[in-house]
């Protein structure tokens, strides 16, 4: 079918193209509100500043698409084929995106406020500059957990977002908005977050062995369980975080701000601790073996029961410490 054709019957009041053979058709700018494309093959197709909105694309063929400005504010695109889709400044808000195929897309700039994004891929996908707030990108299935790796998501917005279990190992998420999100069980190996704002976050069970967290604001955060290693938190702000039973052995906290963060038997073996701010902080129970305190502020800290007999303390503020025998250093 050729698009005057197809345009024509909709205008008519025919929606229903269901199944069609339509790639590489041209529909620039085309005003196809509610339409149901659904299963029908679009790749190719220019779709660009397309109006979509409701429309129906449910396992629709759209790889390689032309989309960029298109509106499909809540568009059914449940399993549809969007990769290598250019969806740059594209209006998806709400759109239902389960299971959705988006690996390689290009979302710069689109808009997936309330967006449903379970199970979807977004390997590769660029993501900067997206609007993700209170997307869902919740884990269903184990097998199934939306897959976001090595994605460009720099300056994101994601606040509120719903990422548990999603996998954003090597994702860049440098200056991305991450205020009260949550990435329970999330995988974040190797993930750049410097300067991220993950104030109020819920991080309980993720994974961020070696992630790059420098200037990271954790303010709040909950990170219980949270595994550390090798993770860089220089100059982090960790102030009020929530972090028991967390793994941070040899992560870099230089010049860190731990200030009144709850820490019991965290594992900080080797971990760098250079010049860090831990006033009034908790590592009750906590294993210091190694750990470089080094003109640390320990201002009031409670290592009650904690192993620090090997940690070096050369020129740390201990005045006002619980010592791990229960006694107060008054020096």
């Amino acid at each position: 079918m050729e698009a005057n054709e197809l345009i024509q019957n909709y205008i008519s009041g025919k929606i229903d193209f269901n199944g069609l053979e339509l790639k590489g058709i041209n529909l620039f700018s085309a005003d196809l509100v509610r339409i149901n494309l659904a299963r029908t093959d679009l790749r190719g197709a220019n779709l660009i500043f397309a109006y979509l909105n409701r429309a129906q694309l449910h396992k629709a063929n759209l790889s390689n698409t032309k989309l960029s400005g298109a509106n499909l504010t809540q568009a059914d695109l449940r399993e549809t084929k969007l990769h290598d889709a250019d969806l740059h400044g594209a209006i998806l808000q709400g759109a239902d995106l389960r299971s959705a195929d988006l690996s390689l897309a290009n979302l710069l700039d689109a808009n997936l406020i309330d967006a449903d994004l379970r199970n979807a891929n977004l390997s590769g996908a660029n993501l900067t500059g997206v609007c993700l707030r209170g997307a869902n990108l919740r884990q269903e299935q184990k097998e199934y957990a939306a897959n976001l790796r090595s994605t460009r998501l720099f300056q994101a917005d994601l606040r509120g977002a719903n990422m548990a279990g999603v996998d954003l190992s090597g994702a860049d998420l440098r200056c991305a908005n991450l205020v009260e999100v949550n990435l329970r069980g999330a995988n974040l190996y190797g993930a750049n977050l410097s300067e991220a704002n993950l104030a109020d976050a819920f991080l309980s069970d993720a994974n961020l062995e070696r992630a790059i967290l420098r200037e990271a604001n954790l303010s709040n955060t909950k990170l219980e369980r949270v595994v550390l290693n090798e993770a860089d938190l220089t100059r982090a702000n960790l102030s009020n975080a929530i972090a028991p039973d967390s793994k941070l052995t040899k992560a870099n906290l230089s010049h860190a701000n731990l200030t009144k963060a709850r820490m019991n038997r965290v594992d900080l073996s080797r971990a760098n601790l250079l010049e860090a701010v831990l006033i009034d902080v908790s590592l009750i129970e906590s294993f210091l073996a190694r750990t470089n305190l080094t003109n640390a502020n320990l201002e009031n800290a409670n290592l009650f029961k904690a192993e620090i007999s090997s940690a070096n303390l050369t020129g740390a503020t201990l005045h006002g410490v619980t010592m791990p025998d229960g006694s107060t250093n008054n020096g």
